[in-house]
């Protein structure tokens, strides 16, 4: 499936003709790039990016767990975005435009994303009943100001929600906001301020690794929902978004986040989205009937070296032969098995490391210092 956007994926394992392909050709661009600490799953992505960067005009969207994606995406004049607790740069959870959902109802899906994330402020079993009526009640409150004058001071932030809730005549609006409060006005408060950074880049890297583990996980959900934004946006103009979710496995620990993950995952295709997860967990990926759809919504998945255990998954999943399993057991960085629609290709791909491109790429320590 070739074309003029077509991406290099390294070299035919067996004949060493080029891999050329175009991921917009498939059915389902979905994708996954899955194998063992080491086997060079985020220079896999970074390869696919910069091929992107060079051959298409979409917008590329990072979120990156641990600060590894920086040095190309400057390289290649995008923004990095650090997200933290020390850091001036801000990402508003509550940000929305009018493209955001179906139809012309966005605060209904936004609502979707906004209870996903106080579930995981509430932890536990999540929100109750009461809970869920309660914020539903304030969404489209807090939301008023916008949708009449749409301008950036009139975009609510969490603190609107807040003040909101403890003014609800039911006492689990006050609970509720008090659990928030920590995010409000207390230390983890890193979620409750405007948007202050320019999300209208071709190229933008979201770098989460001094996020702190208490926020990680919402930080990546934020993220996800700023690249819905942007896939909404772009959907109007007919422009496809490339999503990258390094540590994918992180959003599907939790019930909260799975869910939306998942949903969100099936949605990207209609909308000219073409997320990528990267991870080693392949046993995350069938965690549960519901998680198991990123699979059945993806068309392809590139395999490098995997675990025994994953590799039985993925040959009844894939129905991958024993042969085939070869070229994921115990092989070298950057080769493995490549899943395109229903054709599996073993690759080898051996990047030139005297070049400028691997220095910025390699995420090797006695690399990168060396760079």
């Amino acid at each position: 499936m070739t074309s003029s956007t077509s991406i290099y994926y390294g070299l035919n394992a067996i004949s060493h003709n080029l891999i050329m392909a175009d991921r917009k050709k498939l059915k389902n661009p979905n994708g996954l790039i899955l194998g063992t600490p080491g086997s060079g799953k985020s220079f896999s992505a970074k390869r696919e990016i910069t091929s992107a960067i060079l051959v298409t005009d979409d917008d590329i969207l990072i979120c990156d767990p641990e600060g590894e994606y920086g040095a190309l995406v400057e390289a290649f004049g995008g923004e990095v975005i650090h997200v933290s607790a020390k850091s001036k740069d801000f990402l508003n959870p509550l940000d929305i435009n009018f493209n955001y959902g179906d139809g012309d109802a966005p605060l209904k899906d936004k609502a979707n994303f906004i209870m996903s994330m106080l579930e995981l402020v509430v932890g536990g079993s999540g929100l109750t009943a009461a809970e869920k009526s309660v914020i539903d009640r304030c969404l489209p409150k807090i939301y008023e100001a916008y949708f009449e004058k749409p301008i950036p001071e009139n975009m609510p932030i969490l603190q609107d929600l807040y003040e909101l809730l403890l003014k609800q005549e039911e006492s689990v609006g006050r609970k509720l906001a008090t659990e928030m409060e920590i995010y409000v006005t207390g230390s983890l408060n890193v979620f409750n301020h405007r948007s202050n950074v320019d999300l209208n880049k071709s190229l933008l890297c979201f770098d989460i690794k001094e996020l702190g583990t208490q926020l990680k996980k919402i930080g990546m959900l934020v993220i996800q929902d700023q690249v819905w934004n942007k896939v909404s946006q772009n959907r109007q103009s007919q422009k496809s978004t490339r999503y990258y979710i390094d540590e994918f496995h992180l959003l599907l620990k939790e019930e909260q986040t799975a869910q939306y993950s998942v949903e969100i995952w099936k949605r990207f295709r209609k909308w000219g989205g073409i997320p990528t997860g990267l991870t080693q967990n392949v046993k995350d990926l069938l965690a549960s009937k519901e998680i198991e759809n990123v699979f059945d919504n993806t068309d392809f998945i590139m395999m490098l070296n995997q675990a025994s255990g994953d590799r039985e998954i993925l040959a009844r999943k894939l129905k991958i032969s024993p042969y085939q399993l070869n070229y994921v057991t115990n092989s070298n960085a950057g080769e493995g098995l490549l899943f395109f629609g229903n054709t599996i290709v073993p690759f080898l791909d051996q990047f030139p490391k005297n070049t400028l491109l691997y220095q910025k790429m390699t995420t090797k320590p006695e690399e990168v210092k060396k760079g």
